[in-house]
């Protein structure tokens, strides 16, 4: 019988062999987000066409191409999110988040969807992991935000990132920039793509990130924006290396970055592996110090950055990057006859209840069946229960590794075992402890 139907285009199912090293990522960028004084923040995943519109620019291909907009049922027109800094922006003006003490850091797990070309690292659902810093304009934020996403890296043991940094200025230099910009690329009209033909009208600084090999090649030689850079641009500029240099962060200057969000101002900087293939960007950030002013807000610095779960997965992968093993059985309870099934379940849920990871047979299967599934889980230790087990209370326990068994007595299994698991995992197989002392460490060590 064939299938009903297939995954979405673009789309990704995560398998469980899969799973934990997401969640392995995830918990590493939590628990140094967190290290970092930034909490969580969950928006949801569609938001008001027009808050996109406003925030990521209508003339950027986000908006223009990319978005999954469409109207409810009440005539409404929605997004789904293409990116995660536009609703946090939008909840921390919303719920008066800039009442309290500033600034305000907070990170996301979320999901994003932008229609594009489906290839290696780009999908048309994915998952980023961001951070925002609102309420602080001096430079020492940039590198913190900066330091963030390279301490991240360095715990999850990525390789060859290479930091581009670069300033595209204020709104005051900036314009300047597009001037000298406009003129350049005016007297090559002919040579360009038509998508920035049409750009050179409303936003030529977007001509710089077109991925076209005639438009990259004219935009090589075009006017670089640190040579128009006001005072106050460039001592923010030069402030933010300063601040990597002194936290030990290596980067290059990169005029070209000027990212594809038209709510960058000055600091903009990107993190690039060449090891995944033409999408080679694995996190990308800045300032934006006009976001929140131009969502109905008073003025408000603000800075962060978005990382792209699945494009670093894909990097680690690549590099061979260690993941811990997937949580294993620590103890299958096979079991002949129904009296015994039944104490096998209530023996599970027993040990479950102290944290341990244990399995029973749930599909009739034989004894010899039940050992061989087993062994596939992985279990460190079985125990077989039967009549015999039952009428005299006690049962051998098994180490699948060694094959050693021992008898325990099913009236109190939970607490010996735990002993067992504990001696194991101090490789002190002879050290006499009690069941409390047990149960105490071992849960230490699970906590």
């Amino acid at each position: 019988m064939a299938l009903l139907t297939n995954a979405v285009k673009g789309t990704l199912d995560l398998l469980p062999a899969d799973s934990g090293k997401m969640q392995y990522i995830e918990a590493a960028a939590r628990e140094i987000a967190e290290n970092y004084g930034f909490l969580e923040m969950r928006t949801p995943v569609f938001e008001h066409t027009e808050l996109f519109q406003r925030s990521v620019g209508e003339t950027t291909d986000v908006v223009q191409k990319e978005m999954y907009t469409f109207s409810d049922k009440g005539g409404r027109s929605v997004t789904l999110r293409p990116e995660g800094t536009a609703g946090a922006a939008r909840a921390f003006l919303e719920h008066g988040l800039f009442n309290d003490p500033l600034p305000q850091k907070i990170y996301y797990l979320t999901s994003c969807y932008r229609y594009e070309k489906p290839q290696a690292g780009r999908l048309r659902e994915f998952h980023q992991f961001g951070v925002e810093c609102f309420g602080a304009g001096e430079p020492a934020a940039d590198a913190e935000i900066i330091a963030l996403a390279h301490a991240l890296f360095q715990y999850l043991g990525v390789e060859n990132l290479t930091l581009e940094l670069n300033s595209i200025g204020c709104p005051t230099c900036r314009r300047r920039f597009q001037e000298a910009l406009k003129a350049y690329f005016t007297e090559r009209a002919d040579a360009l793509c038509d998508t920035c033909r049409g750009r050179l009208e409303r936003n030529p600084m977007r001509i710089l990130d077109c991925k076209s090999p005639v438009c990259s090649a004219l935009a090589a030689d075009a006017p670089k924006i640190l040579d128009y850079l006001c005072d106050d641009c460039r001592a923010h500029f030069d402030a933010v290396g300063r601040y990597l240099r002194a936290m030990g962060i290596d980067f290059t200057v990169n005029p070209a970055i000027v990212r594809g969000l038209d709510y960058y101002t000055r600091t903009v900087f990107e993190f690039v592996s060449g090891e995944i293939g033409a999408q080679g960007t694995v996190c990308g950030g800045g300032r934006y110090d006009g976001l929140l002013e131009e969502l109905g807000g008073k003025p408000m610095p603000a800075c962060g950055f978005g990382l792209g779960l699945e494009r670093l997965r894909l990097l680690m992968e690549a590099q061979n990057a260690a993941f811990p093993e997937a949580k294993r059985c620590d103890l299958f309870v096979a079991s002949m006859g129904e009296a015994a099934s039944y104490r096998a379940a209530a023996l599970c849920e027993a040990l479950r209840g102290e944290g341990l990871a244990a399995q029973f047979d749930t599909v009739g299967r034989g004894l010899k069946a039940q050992m061989k599934y087993a062994d596939k889980l992985g279990a460190a230790y079985t125990v077989v229960l039967g009549d015999a087990e039952l009428e005299s209370g006690e049962a051998a326990l098994k180490n699948m590794r060694s094959g050693e068994t021992q008898t325990l007595s099913l009236d109190d299994f939970a607490g010996a075992f735990q002993a067992i698991l504990l001696r194991d995992a101090l490789g002190q197989i002879d050290t006499e402890l009690t069941e409390a002392d047990a149960a105490a460490v071992l849960g230490g060590l699970q906590n």
